[in-house]
């Protein structure tokens, strides 16, 4: 039973809920014991849960006692959760079982099943579309990631961060995520869509809006924030017109989407959509890394001092950073088709969360896997990326600002030291960090 078959309401009204509303009606303690719960009440996409970074426990239990565990009751409606590396990646390998299709249900927890959504709140993008649409829009932006043009990036990276690096203050605190992991993602996600730099900030306040459109503390309604999410749109309208009129085809991603014959008859909520999708996916996910790295190594020293004793493990750090932060929580699916995934029997219409957290943190797969190991064997197996058709499309880029912005860290100071506890989001689907005080001795 989807959440709008539980409610009554439909995903419009859903949506003009009141934030503040639903979050008292499930709220939670989120000091409880997870083991103190029945199984079919255990919820772990409560988002309270990754404000207060409370939920690997909850993944621990399930992990060990129902791999395959299925949600009664939730904000969300009914889900099921897939904990464990294998079942996570059989799920996400087999899309003609476990669809992403946004009209069924979508890729994200809360998503809802409808035929005939109302465009001021569906934002269909690629991601939300199973073959052939998502092969057909994924390649039109692909040549944006391939190595070659990848390559041509490096210089500008590399100048970029030593320029944020140099800027930053000795002896005093700021905000690490402000300061430096929104900077160089927000100048990169600019010079994808080829706007002008003084405007990335606008990126970055449409990434965190999409992120918090159900915290009362941002919006009193998710409508609220789709108002917002609107005024994306008519930015890059603008641009999508201008891109246009030109005479010669440009190469950013603006114009691939312009000219490519499957995305350029795209109606207004399509395009927003998969403009948000670019923007998250260039912003959150490295971002995110960018700071749990440095808050890793601060609650790991001897890590950290085997990093600045040989700066070589940058490359296997790197991986190692993704793995840990995990900054995409979960990727949902609807089933198909009736099946079956770690003996348990899912119907057809069920939501399937695959936590990617869940299965980073699996130790019959991953050796030490609740260690942080900076020169750990086979660092990049990990789930951060996905698998399958849906396989992070800018792995390769957001691998490479890591390391290009690890090498001008290690360059320059002699450690990053957090003084304060971080500030984690208020969301299952990105686990994030929205603030963390550090300070660089001088």
């Amino acid at each position: 039973m989807s959440e709008q078959q539980n409610s009554g309401m439909s995903p419009a009204e859903l949506v003009r809920q009141s934030n503040r509303e639903v979050a008292e009606k499930w709220a939670l303690d989120v000091n409880q014991d997870p083991y103190s719960v029945p199984l079919s009440q255990l919820n772990p996409g409560h988002p309270d849960l990754f404000e207060a970074n409370m939920v690997l426990p909850y993944f621990e239990r399930l992990r060990k006692e129902s791999p395959v565990n299925y949600t009664e009751d939730s904000q969300f409606g009914p889900y099921w959760s897939v904990t464990r590396y294998h079942d996570i990646m059989h799920v996400d390998s087999h899309h003609e079982i476990f669809s992403s299709d946004s009209r069924v249900g979508g890729i994200q927890l809360g998503g809802q099943a409808d035929p005939n959504p109302d465009p001021m709140f569906h934002l269909p993008m690629f991601i939300m579309e199973d073959p052939p649409k998502h092969d057909e829009q994924r390649k039109v932006v692909a040549p944006m990631f391939t190595p070659r043009h990848l390559a041509g990036l490096e210089g500008l990276i590399r100048e970029r961060a030593g320029m944020i690096l140099d800027g930053l203050p000795r002896n005093e605190t700021f905000n690490w995520v402000r300061e430096v992991s929104v900077e160089l993602t927000g100048q990169m996600l600019a010079t994808l869509f080829d706007i002008p730099q003084e405007d990335r900030h606008k990126l970055i306040y449409w990434s965190d809006t999409s992120q918090n459109i159900i915290n009362p503390e941002f919006f009193e309604t998710p409508e609220e924030g789709f108002q917002e999410l609107w005024k994306c749109w008519e930015y890059f309208d603008a641009v999508w017109k201008e891109r246009a009129a030109r005479k010669e085809p440009g190469s950013d991603l603006i114009s691939m989407l312009v000219h490519g014959e499957s995305t350029r008859d795209m109606p207004p909520n399509e395009y927003l959509g998969n403009i948000l999708l670019l923007i998250v996916g260039g912003n959150d996910t490295t971002r995110n890394s960018i700071t749990g790295g440095v808050l890793a190594l601060n609650e790991n020293p001897a890590q950290y001092e085997k990093l600045i004793e040989n700066p070589e493990l940058i490359a296997t750090m790197v991986p190692e950073v993704i793995r840990w932060q995990s900054p995409v929580a979960h990727m949902a699916r609807t089933a198909l088709q009736d099946t079956e995934l770690g003996g348990k029997k899912i119907a057809e219409g069920d939501k399937v969360v695959m936590w990617y957290v869940s299965g980073n943190r699996d130790e019959d797969e991953i050796e030490r896997a609740n260690q942080f190991i900076i020169d750990r064997d086979n660092a990049r197996k990990h789930l951060s990326f996905g698998f399958g058709i849906h396989r992070c499309l800018g792995n390769r880029l957001g691998e490479m600002q890591l390391n290009i912005l690890w090498q001008e860290i290690l360059k320059r100071f002699p450690k990053v030291e957090v003084v304060g506890d971080p500030v984690y989001l208020k969301s299952s689907f990105i686990r994030g960090i929205r603030e963390l005080p550090v300070r660089i001795p001088g």
